[in-house]
This record gives structure tokens, C-alpha cells and sequence, in this order.
């Protein structure tokens, strides 16, 4: 089926009747897709058990008239203020015995039974009344969860039984926690104390992932009360925002049928290229192989396509920075996802809202709701997905190398992170500090990437040639002997920094590092050093090729080869007795080492070499352009060109190919043609393609 293109629809904040105009700009845009009802309980039940569920029934008919499709929302994350009122018991505590102050969302204990009674109810209300509608072809449960890391009472008990059930006795906890520490030893699990001044790593590191599975089950529960309404027809999901403390999107999706999530990215200069530099990333990624990260990780989380349930539809962001798109950015940027996997492209939201929080995040309409650029160029683009069509089903993105991610090394750095600020402040974002610079390499080498949690190595890493460790503090034996393994095998296994430090309990390895890599690596070590300002790096261009000009940033190993080649060296009186890069080979394989977080140039250089030899049709592109290919489920393969530029650019076609919204035949060996932020997909003639 063709890729879904839609926007989330909010009819009840309109405040004037439009709702047949709406519907008929919506399908003149060629929209196929809109998520209703998931941020409106209080309407939905005005009061305690009293509910109003015709409301929504002209949209779904309108919609249904129109060819409209509707994913309806269970309305769980905002709840209505007679039920904080009447059950202040419920609210949530970011600190033990300390409510979330009331007067935004997710303010609650969702743990609470009386908060699952009254939620049930208004799930099974609105899901038995709307379930059998035929404009209804999905169900999203709550949205964005993992708000809140919750400290109320009944949540910190389940902790401790938690606790019990996983070590049995606190003689045990005390050994595997190693609580002789400053006296921490338990002499009963009634000694256990309250997470809020917790400073032993063991604890931390417990505490974040029984979050995670409090939000795991929060949204299972969900799903399965839904699933006795749903037909085999229906689809089930949450929206995930990936930067919430309490979700692992993995584990979250198990429960769902498709991995959904949020895609809200900086617009304007934000989207150029050549880029250098080095913004921080939020909640909205900021620069060209950010948004490219975004794709690549929704569809790490059950390594399938997806669906981006928001992005932007023009300025996300609060009242002082508002950027919407230039022109043909939107394009850009749906295409972009789309190539990494996404299956709806789903704008968040169809108006602007003249009243509330978000008073200034833009919709596709303005606050006088008269359709305008937003809408011109987003209708464009419905045309082009229209225009597609099937071409787009069981797309799989190519991958060049793959990258390990892990949820509970990052949750264990935002406590106690590597990699300092410039002024010697802690980064909360260490733990992204080690592993992007390596995923901005690959993707400025020309590379794609597949991101892949630690869970899933053994099932879908050895299918690729380069996989990436970087960051992950914490690994059992068995994570670190399948790497040793992956290499021996023929892999090439590329070590950046502080990956095998600690076990999975986060105690510090008793070894030589990496461990239980260091011999197979042919380099150790055993110092290591923070790094307030960037440091040269040295590298013989027959070996590193590229790496010119390039730095050491933010941390330093103070390798030991042993065995190992040594490709490229620091330019300081102290630190460079030690390597930056070796590579040892191993087996039919290899592992390389990178001892530092290396910088852009440093990264892609790195990749490059990695990746020598593979011949790679479609390369010599301009900088402002980008190539990312992949495979349809009937075995075409598709090329998506971008020019991240106002500047036209043009790319020689090495293969017989065809324009996939034109039809129009583009002979190998001549130019194509990129307009300012401009997008081509194309499809390679059979028997013409090299990856």
C-alpha cells in the first residue's frame, strides 16, 4: 500500500465550525491519514462517569467519505481535572513524597489502581464505541510515554519486591551491588532507602530500568484492552518520543504492532549542506545526519519500518524560535524518512491553535486557517507519495555499516556521565557524546547505517560488514564475546570509547580494557583522560587517507599497542605517547580502536577506510547532495537524490534508471538535474545496479 500522509487532527480545539472545509483541504492535499482523540479525556468524560462519545462521529463519517483513514488515539497521558480532584492520590512524584504540580500532562501515577480503573473505562468507552467504524484503521495507547522517572510510594515498593524477586536475599544484593561501600550493607530489605539521594551506580542503573519496565507494562495493558475491540484489520501503537527517561523503545514496542514515534527536526540552515558544525541535539535533531539518525533509529526499535505519528509541520518550538521550512524542505525531509523506512508521514498538526501551551507550534494551517505555504507545499507532496504509490511497500533501506545502541549505558551516564561540558560541567548527553560522532562519520563518508540495540546483535548483526561499539559501557561476557566472535568471523569491528568498561550490573571490569577484547584488539589500557580542547591527530595518508587536519575531542585512552598496527597518533607532548586509531586483525576479520571521540573529519575518515574496496555506483556527489538507496519488497531498487542546498546541483546517473514520479527514463551516463532543496527518486532498470 502507498506510504500514509495525513496530520493529526484536533477538531475540538477549532472553536468554529470548519469541519467539512478541513476535511475537503485534507483530501484536495492528498491526505490519506489522521490520528483523532488521544489528548482530550475531559471531553471524552466531562465528569466522573459521565461520557460524550458522539462528538468525534462527524469527523470519522467525513473522513470515511472523503477516503480518509484514522488511527484514534486512547486518551490516557492527559487527564481530565475532576479525576485529579476527586483522586489527588493519583498524582504523579518526581520526588518521594513531592506531587507533580498540576496544569500540564502526564502528571500521574499511572500505576495507581485508581488511575487504571478510570482509565480502563474511558479506553473501553471509546474503543467499543469507535472500534468497528470503517474510517478507523489503527489505535494509538496514550503518547509519548516515559514522561516521568515516578518516586510515589506504591511504585518504590514494587521496586523493593522488584529487588527481591531478581537477588532473593539482601546478602546477595549486598555482594552484587557491592554495599560494603560506605556502609550501605542491608541488613533487611526494609533498609533500602528512597531513590531521591541515591549516589551508588548498582542502584541508579536498577532504578532506570524498572522504570522502563513500569512503562512497558503501562502500555501492554493498554494494548491488550484495546486488542478485544480491534479487528485483525487494526494496527496497535504508541507514540514514542525517544528522549523520555522512562521508555526503551525495544522493549515498549514488543506489545505493539508497529514501531510510531515523533520526527521533529531543525528547519531552515538547520537542513543545509556542507554542514560543520556541531549544534547540541535535543528533542529536535539539528542537521542533515541527525534527521537520517531519527529514521534509522524508529526503525531500530523492532528493525522494521515504521511510522512517524508527528513532525513538523512548520515551526516546532516555543514562541521565540519560530523557523518553518524553506521551500522544498518538507519534501526533503518526508522523503528522507521515508528512505530510512517510514511507512505515514504525519504532520503534528492540522491547525494552529489560537489557545494553550503550543500556541506556537505551527500547524499546516495558520491561526487564520486560510490555507498558505505550509499547505502549498505539503500538497505537493501528497502528490508525489500519491504518485508513488505501491513502489514504496516493504522498502528496506540499505545499510553500509551498522552501529550498537544501549539504553541502559545511556541511562547510567545521564547520572554519572564520561564527557564533560567545555567548562568541566557533566554532559547529561555522554552517552549520544560517544556514539554520534561515530554515526555523523559513516553518514558524511557517504555511508548508511543500520542502529541495532545490544539485544538484538545476535540476530541481524553479522548480516553487516562494519559494526560499530562505541559507548556501551555496560555488556555481560556473552555481548562481548559475540563482538570477538563477529570479528573472528570476518567482520570488522570498530571500538570507540568506554564500550566493555562495566558489567551489567555497572561494576567496573577487573581486566585490562576492553574487556575481554584487548588480546583479539592487539591494544589495551588502563588511564584515560578527559579532554577540555580538541588535540591534532597525526595519520599517514597511505594508511588513514583523509584524516588531514583532523582532531581528538573530548576524551582520551592512553592505548598500549600490542599487536595492533597503529594508524594514527596525537600531536601532544603528553598524549602522544599513545595511540588514536589501531587495527589488529582477527581471524577472517579485524577490530580497530579508536581511542578518542574523533572529530568530523577524523570519524569519516575512519568509515572510509573501513569500508575501501566496496564499489559504490553512486558516489563523487556534490557536498550539498546525498544518495541513500534501498530495496522494495518486489526487489527494485530505489535511489533517493537530495540537494540540501539553495544552490542547484547535478549528479551524473551512473545506471540506467527511470523517475519514479515522472516515469521519464534517465539513460547511465547523463546528468540529473536537483533544484534548490530539491529531491529525486529513482529506480534503477533491472540488472543495472551496484550497491
Amino acid at each position: 500500500m502507498p506510504v500514509l500522509f495525513g496530520a493529526a487532527y484536533y477538531h475540538e480545539y477549532r472553536g468554529f465550525m470548519q469541519l467539512a472545509d478541513d476535511l475537503d483541504l485534507m483530501a484536495e492535499a492528498g491526505f490519506t491519514v489522521i490520528r483523532v482523540g488521544e489528548s482530550v479525556w475531559s471531553t471524552w468524560e466531562p465528569s466522573n462517569g459521565e461520557f460524550d462519545l458522539e462528538w468525534l462521529r462527524p469527523v470519522l463519517d467525513g473522513a470515511h467519505e472523503r477516503g480518509i483513514a484514522v488511527v484514534l488515539g486512547t486518551p490516557t497521558y492527559a487527564v481530565p481535572p475532576w479525576l485529579a480532584r476527586q483522586y489527588p492520590e493519583i498524582s504523579g512524584q518526581r520526588a518521594t513524597g513531592q506531587p507533580i504540580p498540576w496544569g500540564a500532562r502526564q502528571e500521574v501515577d499511572f500505576t495507581h489502581p485508581a488511575f487504571r480503573f478510570h482509565a480502563e473505562r474511558v479506553i473501553r468507552a471509546v474503543a467499543g464505541r469507535y472500534a468497528t467504524h470503517p474510517a478507523v484503521i489503527g489505535f494509538q495507547v496514550d503518547n509519548e510515554p516515559g514522561l516521568e522517572l515516578l518516586h510515589n510510594e506504591g511504585v518504590f515498593q514494587r521496586f523493593a519486591d522488584d529487588l527481591r524477586r531478581r537477588y532473593g536475599t539482601v546478602e546477595r544484593l549486598n555482594e552484587e551491588w557491592g554495599l560494603v561501600y560506605w556502609s550501605h550493607r542491608l541488613s533487611t530489605w526494609a533498609d533500602l532507602w528512597r531513590p531521591d539521594g541515591n549516589a551508588q551506580p548498582q542502584y541508579e542503573l536498577a532504578w532506570r530500568r524498572f522504570q522502563a519496565r513500569q512503562t512497558d507494562e503501562f502500555i501492554a495493558w493498554q494494548a491488550a484492552i484495546v486488542r478485544e475491540y480491534a479487528s485483525g484489520a487494526h494496527f496497535i501503537t504508541t507514540c514514542i518520543a525517544y528522549d523520555r527517561p522512562a521508555v526503551d523503545d525495544r522493549a515498549v514496542t514488543e506489545s505493539l504492532d508497529v514501531t510510531a514515534g515523533n520526527a521533529y527536526y531543525v528547519m531552515q540552515d538547520g537542513l543545509a549542506l556542507p554542514d560543520a558544525r556541531t549544534p547540541t541535539q535535543t528533542w529536535t535533531t539539528d542537521g542533515v545526519w541527525a534527521l537520517y539518525l531519527t529514521g534509522d533509529r524508529m526503525y531500530s526499535s523492532k528493525q522494521a519500518p515504521f511510522l512517524v505519528t508527528e513532525t513538523n509541520a512548520s515551526s516546532i518550538g516555543f514562541s521565540w524560535d519560530s523557523r518553518p521550512a524553506y521551500d522544498g524542505q518538507w519534501r526533503q525531509a518526508a522523503w528522507a524518512l521515508v528512505s530510512r523506512g517510514a511507512r505515514m508521514i504525519e504532520y503534528w498538526h492540522w491547525h494552529t491553535l489560537p489557545f494553550g501551551t503550543e500556541t506556537y507550534w505551527g500547524g499546516i494551517l495558520p491561526h487564520s486557517g486560510r490555507p498558505g505555504r505550509t499547505y502549498r507545499e505539503l500538497a505537493r507532496l501528497g502528490a508525489e507519495l500519491a504518485q508513488a504509490g505501491d513502489l514504496l511497500d516493504g522498502l528496506v533501506p540499505d545499510a553500509d555499516v551498522a552501529i550498537v545502541i544501549d539504553l541502559p549505558s545511556r541511562w547510567i551516564m545521564q547520572k554519572y556521565p564520561a564527557l564533560s561540558h567545555p567548562d568541566g560541567s557533566p554532559d547529561e548527553r555522554a552517552y549520544q557524546g560517544l556514539v554520534e560522532p561515530f554515526y555523523r562519520g559513516a553518514f558524511d563518508a557517504g555511508l548508511q547505517t543500520r542502529v541495532l540495540h545490544a539485544g538484538q546483535l545476535p540476530a541481524v548483526a553479522s548480516e553487516f560488514p562494519v559494526l560499530i561499539a562505541a559507548g556501551l559501557y555496560l555488556a555481560d561476557d556473552e555481548t562481548l564475546d559475540w563482538l570477538h566472535a563477529y570479528a573472528q568471523a570476518g567482520g570488522h569491528l570498530i571500538l570507540g570509547p568506554r564500550t566493555g568498561y562495566a558489567d551489567e550490573e555497572a561494576r567496573a571490569r577487573p581486566d585490562r580494557m576492553p574487556a575481554r577484547l584487548a588480546a583479539a584488539a592487539g591494544v589495551w589500557y588502563d588511564e584515560f583522560s578527559n579532554l577540555r580542547a580538541p588535540i591534532e591527530v597525526v595519520a599517514d595518508p597511505e594508511q588513514l587517507p583523509g584524516a588531514g587536519g583532523a582532531t581528538a575531542t573530548r576524551w582520551i585512552d592512553g592505548l598500549i599497542a600490542e599487536g595492533a598496527t597503529i594508524l594514527a597518533t596525537y600531536q601532544h607532548p603528553h598524549f602522544g605517547r599513545w595511540p588514536a586509531v589501531t587495527t589488529n586483525q582477527v581471524g577472517r576479520g579485524r577490530i580497530t580502536y579508536v581511542g578518542t571521540v574523533p572529530d568530523q573529519r577524523l570519524a569519516a575518515a575512519i568509515l572510509r577506510w573501513a569500508n575501501a574496496g566496496r564499489v559504490r555506483a553512486w558516489s563523487n556527489l556534490p557536498e550539498s547532495v546525498t544518495c541513500t538507496g534501498a530495496t522494495t519488497g518486489d526487489g527494485r531498487r530505489v535511489r533517493f537524490l537530495h540537494n540540501w542546498s539553495f544552490a542547484a546541483a547535478r549528479v551524473t546517473a551512473p545506471v540506467d534508471c527511470h523517475d519514479a514520479l515522472t516515469n521519464k527514463p534517465i539513460p547511465g551516463g547523463s546528468e540529473i538535474e536537483l533544484g534548490s532543496w530539491d529531491v529525486r527518486i529513482l529506480v534503477e532498470d533491472p540488472g543495472s545496479g551496484i550497491r
